[in-house]
């Protein structure tokens, strides 16, 4: 705004990660506000915040609600307000007289908004619904001048395309491009966000400075990383991934240099996604109002595994394992499920279920005569643990946590109404065979078994009849896995996968039970999203539907 003075200066940029939980507008901008003060305090001269960090992301329908978007604007006000000679870019919904909102980010300063950038590009595609809501904008926002360096704003997307908005402002000026986002995480999504922005910044021939929302929202989880780019030197500072954090850089625009910047290390691949579990389970536990998690242990690795995310999330006085042995349990799944507790240091009950599972039997004994025993008998005791877990819940306000994967979610290897009975799926996205991994690497982190050695080389079992295997409805999870991961997250064909050197009748078996089993996907709960396309608002099937692949 006005005439720039050359970038002779450094400036110093704050980029405020921070955890927003959507609708929360006076808690959210509690935290922008307290994160604004910290940014002046160490003598910022521009703190940027997340993409919509008044209302938190994604607010859905929520910005249907005519009173809700003039509630934003109007928090949105009251933080302009408050603010002086450190800039502050505030993303929020501008409200249109003409129709549906922007997806705005707003340049505050002086106790005014002095700027706002329209976003561009509203994506559409994987978890992102933005054409259903916003009106798109179309000119390139203010241009400010900020401690002498002309600063230019853009919105998430608008940066990863070659020919957006940021190259586009560069051309007109900007010396320094800030891109605020909430970008969710999927495994290793962080090194595709660097290597784009790092082409980014080498076409506009400016720094990029990138602030990124993190926690937990319903699925997605947002798993921070800010950063600054600059053309040429690739990033030059990085704040931490999953959780909150105030990355303060002194960058000199000219050099294209950030001296004594805080780089944070990446977190290994294992390392972020049982840490994006955790954030997952933690932010939506908490969030929606609950202080203790059930869950049923079994004594096998999925269980096992969520107990020790649970434990991670929560802290183990806040979770409960709940053992309840059957006829068919063996007598290592009730001694490992005990290992596991005292590993963890977590609460246990134990109610066995035969009296119940007789009494069904019993009830059901005439309906049944002159049929074999098989799956209706099995899954009545899931059944009976599902009752009990939700009567629990019911009686202590205490949410459920279903424990199962990915794989078994996608072949429909689960009970509707039985261990699908919960408030949150904590590991729906993990296949089998990355269960195993995340669970050796928990192990690894504490140096000794939290999960038991025993646990973790047992065959896979239901335990619903005698001497069950997984095995014996499907393939082995080595083989399994990369068909699902080629056919659920790579929409390859039949054809494609048997190319790609699996058998054929494995491959359509396979396919057949992913598609069969739509239905009991819409009635799971939600869960952390971790690849990149999970089951939920990633992948949205008909359930009847005649097509095969």
């Amino acid at each position: 705004v006005g005439p720039y003075t050359p970038a002779v200066a450094t400036i110093r940029l704050a980029l405020a990660q921070i955890d927003l939980t959507v609708g929360d507008l006076a808690g959210n901008a509690e935290r922008i506000a307290e994160a604004y003060d910290d940014a002046v305090a160490a003598g910022a001269d521009l703190v940027a915040f997340p993409e919509l960090a008044v209302t938190g992301y994604p607010p859905e329908d929520l910005l249907l609600k005519p009173t809700f978007v003039a509630g934003a604007q109007a928090t949105l006000d009251r933080l302009a307000a408050r603010t002086g000679a450190t800039v502050a870019v505030i993303g929020f919904p501008e409200p249109n007289p003409d129709g549906r909102p922007f997806n705005a980010a707003a340049v505050c300063r002086d106790g005014r908004v002095v700027g706002v950038y329209r976003k561009h590009r509203l994506p559409n595609y994987a978890v992102f619904d933005e054409a259903r809501y916003f009106t798109p904008g179309s000119d390139l926002g203010p241009i400010v001048d900020v401690a002498g360096v002309p600063v230019a704003v853009s919105v998430c997307e608008d940066v990863w395309s070659a020919d957006g908005p940021p190259t586009q402002q560069a051309a007109a000026g900007a010396r320094l491009v800030v891109n605020v986002n909430a970008s969710p995480y999927h495994a290793r999504r962080q090194r595709e966000r660097e290597a784009m922005l790092t082409e980014r910044a080498g076409q506009a021939g400016v720094p990029i400075a990138y602030v990124n929302a993190v926690g937990g929202q319903d699925e997605l989880v947002f798993d921070g990383g800010s950063m600054v780019v600059v053309p040429n030197g690739g990033v030059v500072a990085r704040a931490a991934q999953m959780r909150p954090d105030l990355l303060v850089v002194d960058l000199d625009v000219d050099a294209g240099d950030a001296p004594g910047a805080r780089v944070e290390p990446l977190l290994d691949d294992d390392a972020e996604m049982y840490e994006a579990l955790v954030v997952g389970t933690r932010d939506y536990v908490c969030k929606n109002g609950f202080t203790d998690a059930l869950i049923g242990l079994s004594g096998g690795i999925d269980s096992s595994l969520v107990a020790a995310i649970a434990a991670d999330a929560l802290g183990p006085d806040h979770v409960t394992g709940v053992m309840m042995p059957s006829r068919y349990s063996s007598e290592g799944s009730v001694t490992d499920s005990e290992a596991l507790v005292a590993n963890l240091g977590i609460r246990s009950l134990t109610i066995p279920i035969e009296p119940a599972h007789q009494a069904f039997l019993q009830m059901l004994e005439a309906p049944f005569a002159g049929s074999d025993p098989g799956i209706a008998e099995e899954n009545t005791q899931a059944r009976i643990r599902g009752t009990l877990l939700m009567a629990l819940s019911n009686k202590f306000g205490w949410i459920v946590l279903t424990t199962g994967n990915k794989s078994e979610m996608a072949v429909g290897y689960a009970t509707l109404y039985g261990d699908m009975a919960g408030g949150y799926a904590v590991i729906k996205d993990v296949l089998k065979t990355r269960v195993y991994r995340l669970s050796q690497w928990r192990n690894e982190q504490e140096g000794r078994e939290v999960i038991p050695r025993s646990v973790i080389e047992k065959p896979p079992s239901a335990e619903l009849r005698p001497d069950q295997r997984d095995s014996d409805s499907l393939p082995p999870y080595e083989v399994l896995d990369p068909i699902l991961q080629a056919y659920v997250e790579g929409n390859r064909s039949t054809n494609e996968i048997v190319q790609a050197g699996f058998d054929r009748e494995t491959v359509r078996s396979v396919i057949r039970m992913v598609d069969r089993n739509e239905y009991k996907r819409r009635q799971a709960p939600p869960g952390v999203r971790v690849t990149p396309l999970a089951f939920g608002k990633d992948r949205r099937l008909p359930i009847t539907n005649r097509w095969s692949a």
